[in-house]
This record gives structure tokens, C-alpha cells and sequence, in this order.
């Protein structure tokens, strides 16, 4: 399975487009559409710049990579596409070791995900983790698509 435009224009919303390398608000240099990473592997750091279309690459790029983590999972479209908003956000690791992916693993019409994904609505700032309106608003808009049929 494939991510939908509704999954590209999700994560396009949350993620903003920024051309110019920024620290996030975890701290986190980052890129175009929220990537940390370029497709070679090496890390964004400040300072580096991206065209449009080096971000719309970069995007589908990390996509593709990130699908795999589904693999394993029986879903429809919209969990699918709600999930892969969620591991672009979290990333792969973090999302194979939570919670939401064991419920999702063992039922994935199981309606304690909803809260799964809303325990995800923090970041690390200044050393202390705080709810953030940006993930608030992110976390809800995934767990709606999520059990949208």
C-alpha cells in the first residue's frame, strides 16, 4: 500500500515547507517538509537549503522508506495513511515500540487507539517534555482519518 494524497496533503499541513533549514521545536535541524534526514543518509544540519522539488523528492523519499513499517499490519487506506502521518512525524523506531502499533497489531479497529495516538502530543523542550498545540491538532487529525471509514 501506497500513501494517499490525503496522507501527502496531511503531513504537508503539519509539517509546513521550509526551504531554509530551521531548528524545530524540539531542536531538531530539519528540512522541506519536517525531514532531519537527507536521502543519503546524512544528517540536515543549519544552514542547508532545498528547492521545491528537492522537498517534494525528499517527502516521497521518506515515505517510501517509512511504509515498511506497515507491513505488518491489515489496514484500510486512511489507517494507513493516518499511521504513516504518525511515523513521519515519531519515526519508525519510536512507532514500532509504542503502544498504538501493539494495538494496531492486534485489532486494528480497536477504539483505545484513538488515545494511543494522543499520548504522542509532546516534544522535548528546554529539557522538559510539553504538550504541543501544533502535535494537539496533529495527533487529533491523525486519529480521526484513522477510524474514518
Amino acid at each position: 500500500m501506497m500513501p494517499s494524497q490525503n496522507c501527502i496533503d496531511l503531513i504537508k499541513k503539519f509539517e509546513g515547507l521550509f526551504l531554509k533549514s530551521y531548528l524545530c521545536p524540539a531542536g531538531v535541524p530539519t528540512i522541506g517538509y519536517g525531514s532531519t534526514m537527507w536521502n543519503d543518509g546524512k544528517k540536515v544540519v543549519i544552514g542547508q537549503t532545498i528547492t521545491l522539488e528537492g522537498a517534494e523528492i525528499l517527502l516521497m523519499w521518506e515515505l517510501k522508506n517509512k511504509a515498511n513499517a506497515l507491513h505488518r499490519l491489515n489496514l484500510n487506506q486512511n489507517q494507513f495513511d493516518a499511521l504513516m502521518s504518525f511515523i513521519y512525524n515519531i519515526g519508525i523506531s519510536a512507532f514500532l515500540n509504542s503502544t498504538l502499533f501493539k494495538k494496531a497489531l492486534a485489532n486494528q479497529n480497536d477504539e483505545t487507539i484513538r488515545n494511543e495516538f494522543m499520548r504522542w502530543n509532546k516534544a522535548k523542550v528546554n529539557g522538559k517534555m510539553i504538550v504541543l498545540k501544533g502535535l494537539n491538532n496533529r495527533r487529533i487529525a491523525e486519529s480521526n482519518l484513522y477510524f474514518t471509514i
